[in-house]
């Protein structure tokens, strides 16, 4: 079992030694880990960061840079970023640097704007990828980045073939990795692009969505 999350490993710690599973793909497919070994990693372009950093601030829309041990955002104060972001930086803090991002491998970017303002970035960059979740903040990754290429690495450093191996999403950055495995489980309260990604969907997250789901895949 692995988790494969667009969240950063500092995220989900704590589940982790929870449920003892110690493979795991994260942010958006870009990095991963098989017993505390990191067998992959994508980060973005150190270029084309400067750059993004450079209009985003000319801008005035918050950026967000995420690698493997923390998320740092480069304006100290912003009511959209932090009401956004307060629900996953409880038991790790959000940093304040600006210039976060020089020197380190950042795996992936939070971009605050409005979607209409997206194409002045998207225009810009080729190799990068902008993946809207959320009326207000897009996630920046590399182009071609996404959880199924993590999830191949994966599959293909344990011997596995990708039509025996089961995934479950309920985001539009699941839709790749849904297509990409041979048994691709959209959760019920997922929206209709998400479900068509899949090959069966199960009841809602809140409603024993997982349980039922391994039920239908009779692994259980």
């Amino acid at each position: 079992m692995a988790f494969a999350t667009g969240r950063a490993p500092f995220m989900f710690k704590k589940l982790r030694d929870e449920l003892v599973i110690h493979t795991y793909i994260n942010l958006n497919g870009q990095y991963a880990v098989h017993n505390g070994e990191v067998i992959f990693k994508n980060p973005l372009s150190s270029k084309s960061l400067a750059l993004l950093h450079e209009n985003a601030f000319k801008l005035n829309h918050p950026l967000v840079f995420v690698d493997q041990d923390n998320m740092s955002m480069m304006f100290e104060l912003h009511i959209y970023a932090e009401e956004i972001l307060s629900p996953i930086t409880m038991e790790h803090p959000l940093l304040f640097d600006r210039h976060y991002f020089k020197n380190r491998e950042i795996y992936q970017a939070l971009l605050f704007c409005y979607e209409e303002e997206n194409q002045h970035y998207s225009s810009l960059f080729s190799d990068l990828n902008f993946v809207r979740w959320h009326p207000y903040v897009s996630d920046v990754l590399p182009a071609g980045g996404s959880k199924a290429k993590g999830l191949e690495v994966v599959i293909n450093h344990l011997g596995f073939e990708k039509e025996s191996v089961c995934a479950f999403g309920d985001g539009l950055n699941d839709i790749e990795m849904l297509e990409f495995v041979g048994n691709g489980v959209a959760m019920g309260n997922a929206i209709d692009k998400v479900k068509q990604a899949a090959k069966y969907v199960t009841k809602d997250i809140n409603d024993n969505g997982i349980l039922h789901g391994l039920k239908m895949l009779v692994l259980l």
